[in-house]
């Protein structure tokens, strides 16, 4: 009997949030290590929460990663994966490996995970959705020197028109973070990025970032460190210290970005936490670590 009285509490503290966010859209990057676990649970987990998002008509929009995969088909291929300042250099040969593995393998594997839990998603290549322009990056030993990293780009324009269609029909659009150049070729962009800029388009209330870490760590090395509510001017500071670094700085760049546009919070959750989502979302403590104005 307690534990049936534990559940209806659960619901209970549930139910405000379900009221507040009914009709909100939400948008969640889904990356890490932990899509590629060989736990069909962890797998699926996701999936599950983003039909639980869907059942109290919630609009989840999902833009996910997929560099684990990417690298292991480019050794396949016999490339060898190589990266600058956390971004992939990406020659013609990576970029059709890219676009191969992140849009006609891990988007379709979400989608059919998503509708196999009785939920409805769609997948979207990301040169249907996004646009971008080429990315160039700043060589930290040569200030003022541009870094060519090939068709790595960074996304400027959402065709939220798709998007907003699939939501109109209670269908959770699922985007990969590829992008059409302005040569028109495809390109390789961050995720992180592609995620904040499809929120900051689409007006979203919440941004859900999913990782392998538990959340932004005042101590890299001690997950028990989480830091669970961040202010965005506390932000340089952090980066100053070297807590917020490398991969960490362009997810906190550009959840900072979709903060001053709007977007109401911005989390931060370790997906390998089982329904890390909902419990971010619908209850008073939440996971991981939350960026607010």
């Amino acid at each position: 009997m307690q534990d049936l009285i534990a559940k209806a509490a659960t619901l209970l503290e549930a139910l405000p949030y379900i009221q507040k966010y009914s009709g909100a859209t939400f948008v969640v990057k889904y990356g890490g290590s932990f899509m590629d676990s060989p736990d069909p649970a962890v797998r699926t987990g996701v999936a599950r929460d983003i039909v639980f998002l869907e059942a109290v008509e919630i609009n989840p929009v999902v833009v996910h990663g997929g560099g684990k995969a990417i690298n292991r088909a480019m050794e396949q291929a016999g490339l060898t994966p190589r990266f600058v300042q956390g971004q992939r250099l990406t020659d013609e040969a990576t970029v059709a490996i890219v676009d191969e593995v992140l849009s006609r393998r891990i988007n379709p594997e979400i989608v059919q995970a998503i509708n196999s839990l009785g939920g409805l998603a769609r997948g979207f290549p990301g040169p249907e959705i996004f646009r971008c322009r080429k990315l160039w990056v700043e060589d930290r030993q040569q200030p003022g020197r541009k870094l060519d990293l090939g068709y790595v780009g960074e996304v400027t324009h959402v065709n939220t028109g798709p998007i907003l269609e699939c939501i109109e029909q209670g269908i959770t659009p699922v985007i990969s973070p590829t992008a059409r150049g302005e040569d028109g070729h495809v390109y390789n962009c961050n995720a992180d990025v592609a995620a904040a800029q499809t929120a900051i388009a689409l007006r979203a209330r919440r941004l859900v970032f999913m990782s392998d870490v538990p959340g932004i760590l005042r101590n890299p090395d001690d997950p028990d460190s989480v830091i669970p509510y961040l202010r965005v001017s506390e932000v340089e500071e952090l980066k100053r210290a070297g807590i917020i670094d490398r991969g960490m700085i362009p997810k906190v760049d550009s959840a900072v970005a979709a903060l001053q546009a709007g977007v109401e919070k911005v989390s931060f959750v370790d997906g390998r936490v089982p329904h890390a989502v909902l419990l971010e979302i619908f209850t008073d403590e939440g996971v991981g670590t939350i960026l607010v104005p």
